[in-house]
């Protein structure tokens, strides 16, 4: 794998900078210590486990920051194990994907995953992914937000029964809680700070993912549906070929 310069992000604990600790689930012992020595050259704390159950125990028992899920698992596949995760837990989730396979891809981002990345692992690629969702996890965590257009002065904004808080970054349909990942709820406050303009899926991928032209736009539409399903799918429309529209 490539060598990248980059450090790597830190999260905040108790007003002071904690390394990012992540979850690593592959089979493949190999490929299992040389990311993970990678993760830790770059100032990663890193959990390894070598099948899915192994991975999800370990989810339990210890506080993880972002997990790294291989689809390929022995008694408990990525696929599962991501759904297993979503049950209790919005943390960012990243599959690899040995293949690339559409299926592959489809089924772990339906299931929650964040994002994907193909094996074998371009060390460049993955320490950038892994930047972007732990962005994404800090701004969610505690980044103010500017006012967007029809928010009133407590950064409130109400679309029929859906509430969005856009400084508290939190969000309601019918006064129920919603529980959006890091990259649902970034995707929703690009919807509402945008009612009724038409934005095409790889100004999504720049905007949310900090993809540039080579983005797989399939992970828009997994996440926007993911999306639709938990605020209504009557607020954001497809204009078809040329991406989603958020209704006023």
């Amino acid at each position: 794998m490539r060598q990248h310069d980059s450090d790597m992000p830190t999260r905040r604990q108790d007003g002071h900078a904690a390394p990012v600790h992540v979850l690593l689930v592959e089979d493949d012992e190999v490929i299992r210590k040389s990311i993970g020595m990678v993760l830790e050259r770059y100032g990663c704390q890193v959990s390894s486990a070598p099948d899915g159950l192994t991975g999800l125990e370990l989810f339990r028992e210890e506080r993880h920051d972002l997990l790294l899920l291989d689809v390929m698992l022995p008694h408990l596949d990525g696929i599962g194990l991501c759904r297993r995760i979503r049950e209790t837990s919005q943390v960012p989730v990243l599959m690899m994907s040995a293949r690339g396979d559409s299926l592959d891809v489809i089924a772990g981002l339906e299931a929650g995953a964040d994002d994907y990345i193909v094996k074998p692992v371009d060390t460049t690629v993955l320490l950038a992914r892994i930047r972007t969702l732990m962005r994404r996890a800090t701004f969610t965590a505690s980044a103010p937000q500017d006012d967007g257009p029809g928010t009133d002065a407590s950064g409130l904004l109400t679309f029929r029964n859906l509430r969005v808080d856009t400084r508290g970054l939190e969000a309601q349909v019918d006064g129920r809680p919603l529980a959006l990942t890091p990259t649902e709820l970034r995707l929703l406050l690009e919807f509402v700070a945008a009612p009724g303009i038409v934005l095409q899926r790889q100004t999504l991928l720049r905007s949310v993912w900090d993809y540039g032209w080579d983005g797989d736009i399939r992970v828009v539409d997994l996440a926007v549906q993911r999306l639709r399903k938990k605020i209504g799918a009557d607020h954001i429309e497809t204009v078809r070929g040329f991406g989603y529209k958020f209704r006023r």
